[in-house]
């Protein structure tokens, strides 16, 4: 299990220093924290603790059905906390652009 957790932890680690990285070249200040918990919870929690302005959050387009059964983190978010929620669809590989990429 301890490897588990390191392997989790290094996985972490790496994507907010990549996230951290696109922000810093688009000019975008931005923090980073790393958390461990339920995933809606954690992250109303967090939004909270660090007053945030603003909850950007990907949504992986579960369809109605599956969302109503399983519930949406996006959509728990945005109901669940103070700030402003901007959920943003990921687009098709083919519809991808370099320049529609831009923050």
């Amino acid at each position: 299990m301890e490897a588990v957790r390191k392997a989790q932890d290094a996985n972490s680690a790496s994507v907010v220093t990549m996230a951290r990285d696109l922000c810093k070249q688009k000019s975008v200040e931005a923090g980073s924290v790393i958390m461990v918990g339920e995933p809606k919870e954690t992250i109303c929690r967090a939004a909270e603790q660090f007053r945030a302005d603003l909850l950007v959050m990907g949504s992986h387009g579960k369809g109605m059905i599956k969302r109503a059964l399983l519930g949406s983190v996006s959509d728990y978010c945005a109901h669940h906390v103070r700030c402003p929620v901007v959920i943003v669809k990921r687009r098709k590989r083919s519809d991808v652009t370099r320049e529609s990429v831009s923050v």
